[in-house]
């Protein structure tokens, strides 16, 4: 591309933001619900859940389930939904472990039961949704990994090849870049991988205010603008303290992930990173059909930096990944919740992703951390002579895999021994991160070298290999 048309096409990019809201565009829907009381002096009960994203609503949800007699309390600091549960992509994932490649690497003797849960765990949560009614807007289209270098649609071919001789290949299909295209059409497609049953797709938002109408049907108590402020031991049991109050209970399961954990031993595990999307106006029906994407999957690329996008309910494209920023001293604060300088790269990159939508704006920009550790997927344990629970570490694959690590939690405070808890996975925790200033110091150093791979066709330098035999990494 000329210089003169390179200027042009920048321009273009930086105007499709001039409208853009720097605000979550799935918590903008009108059918949010208002948030319940805070809670004002003492309360008791048997289980108690704090945090009120997914992790806690599944707990509190499927400990009713279980025991109906069960008295459950849920606390939540500020509204159910609010944070990563509200802001992410909508890509229900079957996989326990971000992804067969992170699972058969960490844990190939489990990874068959692992696979198999997952699927069992993605089914028990459509079946969820259609019992409770949850309007969320759910689509089982599975989702398309695409190649857009030649050695990434090599990579791709070899690992469905070493899928099938692991029989792990069910439902997984190779496309070459006809098919892909034929799919969802990009001149930069060259090949892809459909997981056809794998993942759905919903409105993240939307599941959650479900998920909360459900606990409240079945007699959770809820209190949100409610935060858990300490954790101590009380007796035989708990005692949490609020702002205006606290809750003594029997046992506790901790939902918090991002958030400092009440466990002090726990949070050495996980580290913030921030996480960037745009959302687009509705797409024109001709827009729609220059693109094709009948099967409304949802997709992502090969990249060490990925993005991932899909469709919406009424045909917006959302649009994010790529920046993974991670900010000194694993800070989370609400102004880093918008990041300018990212819109701008991801607007170049939806553009150059899909040149046949030139012209078409985007409504929404936002940002929002994630709870990365060090093995890119949940860990678990126990506390306070088992009567706390604690699940944490999704690394932004968590819309379905805390329903699991909810389960995970209520089989440790139960006391029972599951096909869960034998798991290597849930019985072993990752390698914590180092303190600052060696943290932040790794974490820009991999992302570089990430970066780096990604432009010298996929080749990992010392420093990432290093990281890959030690079982630790940075995933964008």
């Amino acid at each position: 591309m000329a210089p003169s048309a390179m200027s042009r096409g920048k321009d273009n990019w930086i105007a499709s933001l001039s409208e853009a809201q720097p605000v979550p565009y799935w918590l903008e829907d009108p059918g949010k619900p208002q948030p319940e009381p805070a809670l004002t002096g003492p309360e008791t009960c048997d289980l108690l859940v704090v945090g009120g994203g997914y992790s806690g609503l599944w707990t509190a949800l499927c400990a009713k389930e279980r025991d109906p007699r069960r008295d459950v309390v849920l606390l939540e600091g500020r509204e159910v939904g609010w944070a990563a549960s509200g802001r992410n992509g909508g890509f229900c994932a079957a996989s326990l472990t971000h992804g067969l490649p992170n699972g058969l690497t960490r844990w190939p003797d489990e990874i068959h039961t692992l696979e198999e849960l997952g699927r069992r765990n993605l089914d028990e949560i459509e079946a969820a949704v259609a019992r409770y009614g949850i309007d969320c807007d759910f689509e089982r289209t599975g989702e398309i990994d695409v190649a857009t270098e030649t050695y990434q649609a090599r990579e791709l071919r070899d690992w469905h090849r070493e899928l099938r001789e692991r029989g792990l290949a069910d439902g997984i299909d190779f496309l070459d870049a006809d098919a892909v295209r034929a799919e969802v059409d990009s001149p930069t497609f060259r090949a892809g991988l459909w997981d056809r049953r794998g993942v759905a797709m919903l409105h993240p938002a939307k599941l959650a205010w479900g998920l909360k109408r459900a606990c409240l049907r079945l007699g959770v108590r809820m209190y949100e603008h409610t935060p858990a402020l300490t954790l101590r031991q009380y007796g035989a049991g708990m005692a949490v303290r609020t702002p205006y109050g606290a809750v003594r209970a029997r046992k506790v399961a901790l939902g918090t992930n991002i958030f400092p954990s009440l466990l002090r031993r726990v949070r050495s595990y996980t580290v913030p990173v921030y996480d960037y999307a745009l959302m687009t106006e509705p797409l024109s029906p001709e827009q729609l059909s220059a693109v094709g994407w009948q099967g409304r999957q949802g997709l992502g690329d090969s990249a060490n930096q990925f993005h991932y996008f899909r469709l919406s309910a009424d045909n917006r494209i959302l649009w994010g990944g790529y920046d993974a920023v991670h900010h000194y001293g694993g800070r989370v604060r609400a102004e880093y919740d918008d990041r300018p300088e990212t819109y701008a790269k991801l607007a170049g990159h939806f553009f150059t992703c899909f040149p046949q939508l030139e012209g078409l704006r985007f409504t929404h920009a936002w940002g929002g951390a994630i709870d990365t550790c060090s093995r890119f997927s949940a860990f678990f344990g126990t506390a306070h002579q088992d009567k706390v629970a604690y699940a944490a570490g999704y690394t932004g694959l968590g819309v379905g895999a805390t329903r699991f690590g909810a389960n995970v939690m209520l089989d440790l405070l139960d006391g029972e021994r599951t096909e869960r808890t034998e798991l290597e996975m849930v019985r072993k925790r990752p390698l914590p991160f180092p303190p600052e200033p060696f943290a932040w110091t790794g974490i820009a150093l991999t992302k570089w070298s990430l970066a780096r791979a990604d432009a010298h066709g996929g080749r990992r330098n010392l420093w990432l290999r290093t990281m890959d035999r030690l079982g630790l990494g940075f995933d964008s």
